[in-house]
Formats: structure tokens, C-alpha cells, sequence
């Protein structure tokens, strides 16, 4: 009977842990590895993965894509089509803690998180979402920690959906783990 207990809990467990696993696209896991290239030619360390951060990327991904914002917002907004609270993001960023609140907000990361998106009229690429983000400096200072983003990044979550590619940086470690490269593309 133990030896049957023992299976059952491995099985579940086994059945839960797949059922868990947060995956990245092969574009997806270009951007992160583009990503973590640059950082390191700054002298700047890895970032792992986080299944938390991947999940609010992805999710945002395909709310911008579904929805994409009016002016005033901008591509840091949610809209109010989904299972989170609506944020229209405004350039003088007063609704900042809305969106740094949206980790949280959809999983259980414990941490705020810090976007950074990009749109193309075309497909979003990993390299052009990076070229993008590299001449803009305000995005740049939050992928290699410059200026006010001089704290250490534990944990970044990718999402490229359609014209737009998100990331997600947290401070805190995701204790849900890392996000995993898998064989598909979305």
C-alpha cells in the first residue's frame, strides 16, 4: 500500500510539474539569448529565465495584439478584454504601478515587474526588436541596468506575439522557476 501512496504522489507531482512548464518559441528564446549576448559584451551577468515573467510577457503579447492601444495609452497598457485590471499607460507614466503590478497581478511572482515592448509593422523580430531597444535609451538602460535600473536583474520573462515582442524584468528570484525553449513556434 505505501509503494502504491508513493506512486500516486510521483505521478501527480510528475502530471503537475508538466502541466507547469512554461514554454518559450524558438524566436522567443533568440530574443532572450540575443539579450543575454549583449548584456554580457557590457560586462553584465545572465539573467535566468522566469516561467512568471515568460507568462505575463506572453499574456501581454497577445492582449497588444488583440488590442492594441489609442493614444494617450501607450504599448505598456492592458486592456480591459482579459483577466486583469485595465491600465492605460500615459506617457507621463502616473499609471507606472498599474503595470509593474500586472506580475503579481497574474501570477505568483512576488516581485514588481519592469516592461519593455516593441512593435513592428511587420512580424516582430528578435533582432529588430533588440536593434530597436538598443537606440532608444530608455529601454537600453533597463536591459544593461544604467541609470535609474542599476539594481540586478533575477529574473526576465520573453514574449514575441505577432507584431509585438515583450520582456520583463523582476528584481526578485521566480520561485515558480525557469521557462523552458521548447521544438514549436507560436
Amino acid at each position: 500500500m505505501k509503494t502504491l501512496a508513493s506512486l500516486i504522489f510521483f505521478t501527480l507531482f510528475a502530471i503537475q510539474s508538466v502541466a507547469q512548464t512554461v514554454c518559450l518559441s524558438i524566436d522567443e528564446y533568440k530574443l532572450y539569448e540575443l539579450i543575454m549576448e549583449y548584456r554580457a559584451s557590457k560586462g553584465l551577468p545572465k539573467i535566468p529565465l522566469s516561467a512568471s515573467l515568460t507568462i505575463v510577457a506572453q499574456t501581454h503579447g497577445k492582449d497588444l495584439m488583440k488590442n492594441a492601444p489609442k493614444a494617450p495609452c501607450n504599448m505598456h497598457s492592458w486592456s480591459n478584454q482579459g483577466k486583469w485590471t485595465a491600465c492605460c499607460y500615459t506617457p507621463d507614466h502616473k499609471q507606472a504601478p498599474a503595470m509593474w503590478s500586472k506580475p503579481k497581478e497574474l501570477t505568483n511572482y512576488q516581485g514588481a515587474g519592469y516592461e519593455i515592448a516593441h512593435w513592428s509593422s511587420a512580424l516582430a523580430t528578435p533582432q529588430g526588436a533588440l536593434d530597436g531597444w538598443k537606440k532608444s535609451n530608455g529601454h537600453n538602460t533597463v536591459i544593461i541596468n544604467a541609470a535609474s535600473w542599476k539594481s540586478k536583474w533575477n529574473a526576465i520573462g520573453i514574449g514575441i506575439v505577432g507584431n509585438y515582442a515583450v520582456v520583463w524584468f523582476g528584481n526578485e528570484v521566480d520561485t515558480a522557476g525557469e521557462a523552458k525553449k521548447c521544438n514549436e513556434t507560436k
